[in-house]
């Protein structure tokens, strides 16, 4: 298919997909064991990774799905999207608290990002 690229393909996802001059993507963080802190940190350094591997980067952000299942997080997790976010460059957004694939994590990050 002509224009559409997968990244990391498996037999249920890919890791990443980029049709035209957008990326798709979704993280969680690698480690499920840290602290909300630790895994949010975490998960934004997955984030600018995965950013770099599809050629785009955080100021590309268009839209940014937020799960996290426990509402008391969110104050954490605002203090560090603020710190991490570019001024003027922050993506739509929208946060939610439902329950994730797997107990330990405390974030899942569903990613629209546009292509350099």
């Amino acid at each position: 298919m002509s224009g559409l690229i997968r990244y990391g393909v498996t037999k249920r996802w890919s890791d990443a997909v980029v049709v035209g001059s957008m990326g798709y993507f979704v993280e969680v963080p690698d480690n499920a064991n840290g602290s909300p802190r630790e895994q949010f940190e975490l998960v934004f350094q997955q984030v600018e990774a995965r950013l770099a591997q599809i050629g785009s980067d955080k100021s590309r952000l268009v839209q940014v799905l937020v799960y996290l299942p426990y509402v008391e997080d969110l104050a954490i997790f605002n203090d560090l999207w603020d710190d991490w976010i570019p001024t003027g460059h922050a993506p739509s957004r929208a946060c939610t608290h439902p329950q994730l694939a797997a107990p330990g994590y405390r974030v899942e990050l569903v990613i629209t990002a546009s292509i350099f």
